[in-house]
């Protein structure tokens, strides 16, 4: 403890400043006489990114582009079906499936709408 209580601490610390006088990576450096620590390893790394679910890009890619009433009814399939893998998976893409799902109900509301008003003026 010899290097830490000669120095003083500078003005914004509060803490027992190390001495420069000390030699570095002596057990003066350290608080209790504790050894330093060892360098640290290089990290793994970034882990590999989630694989995204086709079934739902396909869901969300079916669901903005209709293709009259069979895209829209594919969106809602295939947008249940990637939910269903994604839970079971652990992929991502969650978000797609859900937008093709939305998607695909609009267009089934679309259709259904549009059925109802033909049939209404042809009445």
């Amino acid at each position: 403890m010899r290097g830490w209580a000669r120095c003083s601490p500078p003005a914004c610390c509060c803490r027992v400043w190390p001495c420069a006088a000390a030699p570095r990576g002596s057990t003066a450096d350290s608080p209790v006489g504790q050894q330093p620590y060892p360098p640290q390893p290089y990290g793994y790394g970034y882990p590999p990114p989630r694989r995204t679910n086709g079934l739902a890009i396909a869901s969300m890619v079916l669901g903005i582009v209709w293709l009259y009433w069979i895209g829209s009814i594919l969106a809602l399939v295939f947008g249940y079906i990637a939910r269903k893998q994604i839970r079971e998976r652990g992929e991502s893409g969650d978000g797609m499936a859900i937008a093709g799902i939305v998607l695909g109900w609009v267009g089934v509301g679309i259709i259904g709408l549009v059925a109802v008003i033909g049939i209404a003026t042809s009445a």
